[in-house]
């Protein structure tokens, strides 16, 4: 069988359907009653093996009008004012932390601490610093936790990560990726350093990152030269307004990065050629390459970073002295990438698995964005450091 069809015949994939134990229901408690947690709880419904019997939010009444707004009965579901007051007061088996970034790892410190697994939502934290506490806690309670990347959950994501490991590349040596928006700034908690802590990386930036890095086993990151800017989030001719803001007031209050770009040197002698954007006078800054000795793997952006390949991805490669190139179609996947997060967060806990998405990896995901907002900072390379857990 000819290189391209060797990688060809790996690309049909179904998505199994598994019969869900029902003798014993998970309780589950929701952090944050934001636009997250709307994704979460439309999940949570689906599974006859799960009831969800508590939220928390900082917000008074916001998680009697999320249910209303969701068509969640509430009859038998507790609010609470803090997700404290919850832990403190429920016997919960898992939590989803869906609330801001700035918060992500208080909240999953509390809830690893009082027994309970953790969903977190991307991003994994704000800094590097900050995820090592987490992982500390996880480590102490043999608590699961799983970061909430369902790019992962795609097949075609996962195709990546064959074709890499078939050896069809060979040794990789250089990996573009990135992608972004031309016009798409979220505001809300995403533009205030004192709620989201950092822009576009922790927004869709992770994504594409991990995208590569679990593609090639996640090799630590050495040293980064990183730039941010946010010409547009603080331009009001470039911003919206929405139900509390002003397009003005958004800009006045945007204070994080809504483009980044960084050189990355990785283990391996791999070198990450890293860009993300919410908004500039471009479509794409390009697609995602990755450069092996023996082929090359282009795959194409997506308009806004939507969990998945922005179309088909083509093999680059010689074949008897001849350069090739092989179209690597499409998988179809008919589940939600968002369902197979949750499930397979719950599967986990309920068969003693390990975490979907491990902190073990994403710890490398943040310590590269934390690297490019220090090396921003202070206008050179810097070397990645990484605090022992």
């Amino acid at each position: 069988m000819a290189n391209g069809d060797a990688v060809l015949s790996q690309t049909t994939q179904s998505v199994d359907e598994k019969k869900i134990d029902t003798s014993k229901k998970l309780k589950v408690g929701i952090i944050g009653t934001g636009w997250i947690a709307e994704a979460h709880i439309q999940q949570y419904v689906k599974f006859p093996d799960v009831e969800v019997v508590a939220m928390a939010d900082l917000i008074p009444g916001k998680c009697q009008a999320f249910c209303e707004k969701m068509g969640v009965d509430y009859t038998n579901i507790r609010f609470y004012p803090d997700h404290k007051s919850m832990l403190e007061n429920e016997k919960l088996d898992a939590v989803s932390v869906c609330t801001y970034n700035t918060t992500h790892a208080e909240c999953t410190i509390d809830s690893l601490r009082a027994g309970v697994h953790v969903l977190l939502e991307k991003p994994f934290t704000v800094t590097v610093e900050e995820a090592v506490e987490v992982m500390k806690a996880e480590k102490e309670t043999g608590k699961l936790l799983t970061i909430g990347f369902q790019p992962r959950m795609d097949p075609n994501m996962q195709q990546i990560k064959k074709i890499v490991e078939s050896g069809e590349l060979g040794e990789i040596y250089y990996i573009q990726t990135g992608g972004g928006r031309r016009r798409g700034i979220p505001n809300s908690t995403f533009i205030e350093k004192k709620t989201g802590g950092i822009g576009a990386m922790g927004d869709i930036g992770c994504y594409s990152l991990d995208m590569v890095l679990n593609a090639i086993g996640y090799p630590k990151p050495l040293t980064v030269t990183g730039y941010t800017s946010n010409f547009f989030g603080t331009n009001e001719k470039y911003q919206r307004p929405d139900k509390d803001h002003t397009a003005k007031e958004n800009a006045d209050r945007f204070n994080v990065e809504d483009f980044a770009a960084a050189f990355v040197r990785l283990e391996g002698g791999i070198v990450l050629d890293f860009r993300i954007s919410w908004a500039m006078h471009l479509d794409t800054p390009g697609d995602t390459v990755i450069l092996g000795k023996k082929a090359a793997l282009r795959i194409p952006s997506t308009d806004c970073w939507n969990g998945t390949v922005g179309g088909e991805m083509t093999l680059y490669t010689d074949v008897a002295g001849l350069q090739t190139q092989t179209k690597i179609p499409i998988i179809k996947c008919d589940k939600s990438l968002f369902e197979m997060k949750v499930r397979s967060f719950l599967d986990a806990i309920k068969e003693g698995k390990p975490a979907p998405v491990p902190s073990s990896q994403i710890l490398y995901n943040q310590a590269i964005i934390d690297g490019i907002v220090k090396s921003a900072e202070v206008g050179h390379e810097i070397k990645i450091e990484i605090p022992e857990v």
